[in-house]
């Protein structure tokens, strides 16, 4: 089973892989620099090549990078689209110094104007970023929304939407967030609810598109759009169905990271043992 966290690269980042084998991980999934922010400085070379030989030397593979918070490619703000665009291409092409095989991100806010026209945006923008990057290996994950707000993502035709509006289709897919998916009112607590979304998965993209499952307990209702994640089994989609989700056939050959919380030091250590009970070897 590939299984892993959100961990951190604090100090130095390829600091992460050490910490991600101590929890007995083998796939991982970081920030490559501060999510809150806009980049302040590159990586020294001397890091990137660090983070290689670890990559290889801990056997931590894939790695996943989630793009920062601010970048937003559905903006209807002339500066913050474009400033969103150019970091993007950056991120991408540090992920490539850094042999990391995925990026995930949020399909972005629509702010003030409508699905359709911030859909319009988010596909226009990534077509450049693809074109931009077309030498490297690194390829896109589109993650699934809570549905809060004017997010996108929420349902998987905008996922299929924008796919098809693409020019180079090979290096873009799907990570789906289970807690996200639950507060958008798919009821994955339930085998039939669990089964109606990968069904739906499948027609509008394709399940052989999803590369990455973030494995998160959902802290409010069905359907709540309240983007909060809890411990495995101890949210709204429940131990039962976190357990579905972990051993359904479809889904055994994808890799799981971990984004629960981290309210204590034995957090992360705690939520993965629980998974690893849950799956049936």
């Amino acid at each position: 089973m590939l299984l892993g966290v959100q961990v951190s690269t604090e100090g130095k980042i390829y600091h992460a892989f050490q910490r991600a084998k101590d929890l007995g991980c083998n796939t991982m999934q970081i920030f490559s620099r501060n999510p809150q922010r806009w980049r302040e400085h590159f990586l020294e070379p001397k890091d990137i090549e660090e983070f290689k030989v670890d990559k290889i030397k801990f056997g931590i593979k894939p790695v996943f990078i989630h793009i920062p918070y601010l970048i937003n490619l559905a903006s209807p703000s002339p500066w913050l689209y474009q400033d969103s665009i150019n970091a993007y291409i950056e991120d991408i092409l540090e992920a490539q110094k850094l042999r990391a095989e995925y990026i995930v991100t949020h399909m972005g806010s629509h702010k003030e104007t409508s699905e359709e026209a911030g859909l319009k945006r988010l596909t226009q923008a990534l077509n450049i970023i693809l074109e931009k990057t077309q030498k490297t290996d690194v390829d896109i994950l589109l993650e699934n929304t809570a549905g809060s707000g004017s997010w996108l993502g929420y349902k998987f035709s905008h996922h299929r939407q924008v796919i098809q509006g693409l020019n180079n289709k090979n290096r873009v897919g799907l990570c789906l967030d289970t807690a996200h998916a639950y507060l958008a009112g798919y009821d994955i607590a339930t085998r039939e609810g669990l089964e109606v979304m990968l069904d739906e998965i499948d027609k509008t993209v394709g399940l052989n598109l999803l590369k990455l499952i973030h494995l998160n307990d959902a802290k409010d209702k069905l359907g709540s759009g309240r983007d909060r994640h809890e411990h495995i089994g101890k949210g709204k989609i429940g131990l039962e169905g976190m357990k579905r989700i972990i051993n359904h056939p479809k889904l055994r050959n994808t890799a799981f990271i971990l984004e629960t919380p981290k309210d204590s030091e034995a957090a992360d250590r705690m939520n993965l043992n629980r998974v690893r009970r849950l799956r049936k070897e």
